[in-house]
């Protein structure tokens, strides 16, 4: 049984139409559909016919769509299957839409896994395992991003890595030097570093204690920790005290100084 059209209206988005069959809303189409289709006002259709132009128009919006998604920046292909799920374009349609945007050369996952590769390493403090964590994400086969992380050679990722070091340094001044080492040392594991790297990350730094500042942060952390206990008298509160210090990383002498220091300022105030 055939179908009459008997209207085509124009949408408020360019392009787009709907198709009235029998004086009721039936569909809507794109422009490329339209012409390819040769519909018209008067136009016959039967069912199979009206299922081939939806599933053409499918076909048709995913690719529009996937242009439109890829017109700001490469996209893996993942994100692109991800991002047409989304705007319920069917399974065929995405895996029709892939392979057209492959044949246009409009998706590449190493091509892009290599640029995301060259973007990190000149713009983010991230070593390589984050790197391909975030990759993975993106849905990039292992093989391409081994090859991609090819763009950042090791002496890359030690520059960079002693770049961020320093700046952790700076950030933890005010901690003993044990915790010091030991925070800028995780710090750098978390931003994708390895562990080997991040030794020679820090045999780069060439770190050496410094008596005076090591002493300066125990007074300023020692000081909050003193305070904090202030609610406990005499030996109670010394040794909650040098429990709190010693777990900061700092040594038993310096902290015996510390507290006999207070303990005397107290006496005598």
């Amino acid at each position: 049984m055939t179908k009459k059209i008997t209207k085509i209206t124009t949408q408020k988005r360019v392009g787009r139409y709907n198709v009235f069959i029998d004086e009721k809303y039936a569909f809507p189409i794109g422009e490329e559909v339209l012409i390819s289709f040769h519909l018209a006002k008067g136009m016959e259709l039967d069912d199979a016919l009206i299922k081939k132009i939806a599933d053409a128009d499918d076909r048709s919006k995913a690719y529009s769509r996937a242009l439109n998604y890829l017109s700001t920046q490469m996209r893996t292909v993942k994100e692109i299957k991800d991002y047409l799920k989304k705007h319920e374009i069917t399974e065929d349609a995405i895996e029709e839409t892939i392979e057209k945007l492959y044949e246009f050369g409009l998706v590449n996952d190493l091509e892009y896994a290599k640029s995301y590769v060259r973007t990190m390493m000149h713009t983010s403090d991230k070593g390589p395992t984050v790197i391909r964590q975030k990759l993975r994400l993106k849905g990039v086969a292992v093989e391409s991003i081994d090859e991609a992380l090819e763009e950042f050679p090791v002496d890359e990722q030690l520059e960079n890595g002693i770049k961020v070091a320093e700046k952790l340094v700076k950030h933890y001044h005010d901690q003993s030097f044990r915790n010091l080492i030991n925070k800028v040392r995780q710090a750098l594991m978390t931003k994708g570093f390895k562990s080997d790297e991040v030794t020679q990350i820090m045999d780069n730094l060439e770190l050496e204690m410094d008596p005076e500042a090591e002493w300066d942060a125990l007074v300023k952390q020692g000081d909050k920790v003193w305070k904090r206990q202030r609610g406990l008298e005499g030996s109670q509160r010394a040794m909650k005290v040098k429990q709190g210090l010693f777990q900061k990383g700092f040594q038993f002498d310096d902290i015996n100084e510390y507290i006999e220091l207070k303990e005397q300022d107290e006496a005598l105030g």
